[in-house]
């Protein structure tokens, strides 16, 4: 079946009678748009609406309109630009999701990988919201590797270079995305957590990171590309993963989420992106799982 239905494809999909669809679009009532006096209907939107009305009881509580989860400059810019009025909590991927579970939290943004499969969130989400009907978004690709001085001083070109004697690491917290794909890193290269010397305290986010190498606290860090590009610092690219906003399926349609991708869609946001550096940003807004 298209991607796009006609009035009388998603009837059918729906098992609805045309007229009960049509005043549902004109009413507003689900995912649709009237273009040259016909009505189209978006198939993986209607499929997401469909999820939302059978989810949950009435009567639940409305979860606040918060953003948790793992910190990204370009989140953070089209949040503020897109008026979406969503509040950030920053505080690590799986913070994010455990806020998401309590109904803290609207979405989560996560960049978690899972080792058996080789892909990022799926898993983490069954792990923690065990039995709950959730929808990944992906909100961009981005660039991890090392974080290195201007001039790269101490000459680090590879992973393996973290654990050379007197090399001091910004590290994130346990249960940040960031910490939890270098450990799968460092696993598959054979290194051990302990070889690596971290500072004393963990970075909270991305761009705490950046600043402790910039400031001298730090020799390296392991981040994203965007971070080292807003500070002018050495950037070595090693992985490329995926960061989604995770959300339950009936809460993509409030509006502050819709709004977010709606501004997400546009060219201020590519653009952004592209100086920013790191991202790919041609799947953003497109249904990355469900479980």
């Amino acid at each position: 079946m298209h991607e796009i239905l006609t009035l009388k494809e998603a009837a059918t999909l729906l098992r609805l009678s045309e007229r009960a669809l049509y005043d549902l679009a004109r009413g507003r009532r689900l995912p649709s748009v009237q273009l040259g006096g016909k009505w189209l209907f978006p198939r993986t939107e209607l499929m997401l609406w469909l999820t939302r009305q059978a989810e949950a009881p009435e009567g639940r509580l409305a979860a606040p309109p918060i953003l948790a989860g793992s910190q990204d400059p370009l989140l953070d810019w089209a949040v503020r630009q897109s008026g979406c009025g969503l509040a950030l909590r920053s505080g690590g991927s799986l913070e994010g999701l455990a806020a998401l579970a309590a109904r803290e939290a609207l979405a989560a943004a996560v960049h978690v990988p899972d080792p058996d499969t080789g892909g990022f969130n799926e898993a983490a989400c069954r792990a923690e919201l065990p039995g709950e009907p959730l929808v990944g978004i992906t909100w961009a690709f981005r660039e991890q590797g090392l974080i290195l001085p201007a001039g790269n001083p101490r000459n680090l070109t590879r992973l393996a270079d973290l654990a050379r004697q007197g090399i001091i690491v910004a590290g994130r917290q346990a249960r940040a995305g960031s910490h939890l794909l270098l450990l799968h890193l460092l696993n598959e290269a054979g290194i051990r957590l302990d070889a690596l010397r971290f500072m004393a305290k963990p970075a909270a986010s991305e761009d705490e990171v950046a600043a402790a190498v910039a400031e001298g606290r730090a020799d390296a860090g392991f981040g994203i590309r965007a971070e080292a590009t807003l500070r002018g610092l050495v950037f070595v690219p090693l992985v490329k993963e995926r960061f989604d906003l995770v959300a339950r399926p009936r809460d993509w349609f409030e509006p502050p989420l819709q709004a977010l991708l709606g501004f997400a869609r546009g060219e201020a946001f590519r653009a952004r992106a592209e100086r920013l550096g790191g991202y790919e940003v041609g799947a953003t807004g497109s249904v990355a799982f469900r479980v």
